[in-house]
């Protein structure tokens, strides 16, 4: 019989993440983020943390509200052209980032996870993405040697999941977060649903078991919209 690992909500899943540690955040925009885990981090009031995400959500939403207690030491990631908070503490020397390429990104996360330490990518050569790192050629084509990234902890969010801990992602939340389960000594999902053992079927599981180590079913979830752009409205004309 398959272990429970259902915890009672974001306050238990959290327990031992401490000041300092290094986190990997699953989501795209503001598409598939934990933002239960997220919350409960802000209430902690952990510090110096260093966080390995796709963007930084943005002002009053995701890791926003962790950038505005400034609980972030370090961000690791490839687009945050929404945050302001963010600009604000980049700009004055008050945030240490490292900006990848999205796809470098992605692959280490996902080297990490299949314990590849390192792997060339031409993602980057003849720029600052490059600068110190080792360069090869690979069929006449110059390539960046790019390390793996793992992290002390591993937020994800899925659609649903088990009390096994296996995971099914929805739509464009299927991006970082099943790389990131992988990644994590300690693997934390929230679920908008959570089922019993046996409930989903094994061919549309993302995301196996054997990574999550904790998983609580979230709750209020707020199905925000980065940014909401519309056409203007056409008043017809009766002639």
């Amino acid at each position: 019989m398959a272990i429970s690992k259902v915890v009672k909500g974001s306050a238990e899943a959290c327990k031992g993440v401490q000041s300092g540690m290094t986190l990997m955040l699953g989501g795209f925009g503001l598409c598939g983020i934990p933002e239960c885990s997220i919350a409960e981090l802000v209430r902690m009031e952990v510090k110096d943390l260093t966080c390995i995400s796709n963007n930084a959500g943005v002002d009053d939403f995701g890791l926003g509200l962790l950038l505005q207690k400034r609980q972030i030491r370090k961000m690791i990631s490839s687009y945050v052209g929404e945050n302001d908070e963010f600009e604000r503490q980049m700009l004055n020397g008050d945030l240490e980032v490292d900006l990848i390429p999205q796809g470098s990104l992605a692959e280490r996360c996902r080297a990490g996870g299949a314990g590849i330490p390192a792997f060339y990518t031409p993602a980057g050569f003849g720029t600052e993405v490059a600068n110190g790192k080792e360069v090869r050629d690979f069929n006449g084509k110059p390539h960046v040697l790019e390390s793996a990234l793992t992290a002390d902890v591993a937020f994800v969010k899925a659609w649903k999941g088990d009390k096994a801990g296996n995971l099914i992602f929805k739509a464009t939340a299927r991006n970082f977060n099943p790389m990131m389960a992988m990644a994590g000594k300690i693997t934390i999902a929230e679920v908008e649903e959570l089922l019993p053992e046996g409930a989903l079927n094994p061919n549309e599981i993302h995301t196996p078991g054997i990574f999550v180590q904790r998983i609580f079913q979230g709750e209020n979830y707020d199905k925000r919209i980065e940014q909401r752009t519309v056409r203007p409205r056409q008043i017809e004309s009766n002639g």
